[in-house]
């Protein structure tokens, strides 16, 4: 016996879960949960979701409902996945701190205008890490209960002072032993002293390179001087010769965007195609070092990048369409933090910030700062994130201090003015660093905030594409 249809549909209405709503285009709003999830309505079908208006018969309410936006009768079940979806986000705060970088030079044989570190000359010996500093920041990283760790070198040039780097990778090893953690190894560097025996090292152990390429070698040599003027030659030929002795995949390369780059973005994605790269970070500058005395990082307004980044985007999914894959490493951060029901573990972007419990940087001198842009603004002479100095603290007192908790407790989006009203909030950070250095607050004014400006309008304009063009959705799909 077939009982009537109406006898199946729920009379008792139903009960909406948080949720927040922010203006995504003319017509359109996108809705967010504290997982992540979102939907896109148009402002009539919001205006009758939140008035709990919503028949049960409309695609909107069986999207809404399948995304925990609203319980109705038959999906109590449905709360406690909802709450299963939130632990799991938040599980990686357990891990606690698994990114440790050792800042062992400050030297350079670089002039970048927009270097962030305030570089030092070549033979400045003093700004390089001792072997005492190094052994306690070794001890210092064991101590994260992490189960993955990873060192990452950083300088100034840090093969520059290449028998520290030695003598890290080998004791951490040692250590390792006794630790059983899972150990990585990257050398951040311009790759100007990569030698034979820097290659072995780095084949032996398992290290990986990270260098800056940024575009065509015209804008290269321009935007990265060296001696010589042949800045961008020396980095072809060391990631040549990194690839054959380390394996195609063993070096990445970074970029930043700089008065030079706006309008030449299809020219340095096309140099990173030509040189065989398969990722490419769109990166602004940032507000540190040498980049502000020099006003390196006040050059273009973050509009300006935007659009720069919308360029560089439509272009990238072109060459994908031509049978090339080549994805945009922010993007695919951010697409992490759409889709994966871990999100992101990118340190920018983690409520509270990543500062501290995300990464730890042990800088050349043993002070200890909650981030690397922390240690770039004390360079200006700003110590508002240095947690300490390995000569004197503990882990316990550097990871308890007030420094640290407070700036933690001041970057959860979730209790900040308009952040937690936000839609874009479960895809976003705080990034209390950018706002000490811009508004010498590290909470900062939201609206008048680059760092929200540009979040949300990449938000806007990446959920735009994923709505209304299906090639670009299929193929930014596969980068999450």
């Amino acid at each position: 016996m077939f009982h009537d249809r109406a006898r199946y549909q729920s009379t008792k209405g139903y009960q909406l879960a948080p949720l927040r709503f922010s203006r995504l285009d003319d017509a359109r709003y996108v809705v967010t949960n504290d997982v992540g999830e979102y939907v896109v309505l148009p402002r009539h079908e919001l205006v009758d979701f939140v008035r709990h208006a919503l028949p049960p018969h409309r695609e909107a309410y069986k999207t809404l409902k399948s995304k925990h936006f609203l319980f109705d009768e038959h999906s109590r079940v449905a709360l406690e996945l909802l709450a299963l979806k939130y632990r799991t986000r938040a599980e990686q705060l357990a891990n606690f701190t698994g990114l440790h970088i050792f800042v062992v030079t400050l030297r350079c044989d670089h002039s970048c205008a927009y270097c962030q570190v305030s570089r030092q000359a070549e033979g400045a010996r003093e700004f390089d890490m001792s072997q005492e500093h190094a052994d306690r920041a070794l001890d210092f990283m064991f101590r994260s209960p992490s189960p993955t760790l990873k060192v990452e070198f950083q300088g100034g040039e840090p093969l520059l002072h290449f028998e520290r780097i030695r003598y890290i990778v080998e004791r951490a090893k040692a250590l390792n032993q006794v630790h059983r953690r899972d150990l990585q190894f990257v050398i951040a560097s311009n790759l100007s002293r990569l030698t034979d025996e820097v290659l072995d090292f780095c084949r032996e152990h398992g290290v990986l390179l990270s260098t800056s390429l940024d575009g065509p070698e015209d804008l290269h040599n321009t935007q990265r001087p060296v001696r010589g003027g042949d800045s961008h030659r020396r980095t072809l030929q060391a990631i040549h010769r990194a690839r054959q002795a380390l394996g195609p995949d063993s070096v990445s390369a970074l970029m930043t965007t700089t008065q030079a780059s706006l309008t030449r973005v299809e020219d340095i994605i096309d140099e990173y195609v030509r040189q065989g790269f398969h990722g490419i970070f769109l990166r602004n500058i940032s507000p540190y070092g040498f980049a502000v005395r020099q006003r390196a990082s006040r050059q273009y307004d973050v509009g300006a990048w935007v659009e720069f980044y919308r360029r560089g985007l439509a272009h990238i999914l072109r060459i994908n369409e031509q049978g090339y894959p080549l994805q945009e490493e922010y993007t695919a951060i951010l697409l992490q933090k759409l889709f994966s029901p871990r999100g992101s573990t990118y340190v920018d972007l983690q409520s509270p910030a990543g500062i501290g419990i995300g990464a730890l940087v042990y800088n050349y001198d043993g002070a200890v700062y909650a981030s690397d842009e922390g240690r770039m603004l004390a360079e200006m002479g700003d110590f508002s994130f240095r947690l300490g100095h390995l000569s004197h603290d503990s882990y316990e007192s550097i990871m308890t201090s007030d420094t640290l908790l407070a700036h933690l407790s001041d970057t959860m989006p979730e209790g900040v003015p308009m952040c937690g009203d936000c839609a874009f909030l479960p895809y976003c950070g705080a990034d209390p660093v950018f706002h000490q250095a811009t508004m010498k607050d590290a909470v900062g004014h939201k609206a008048f905030s680059a760092f929200c400006q540009k979040q949300m309008s990449v938000l806007r304009h990446l959920i735009g594409l994923l709505e209304d063009d299906a090639r670009a959705r299929d193929i930014l799909m596969g980068w999450r």
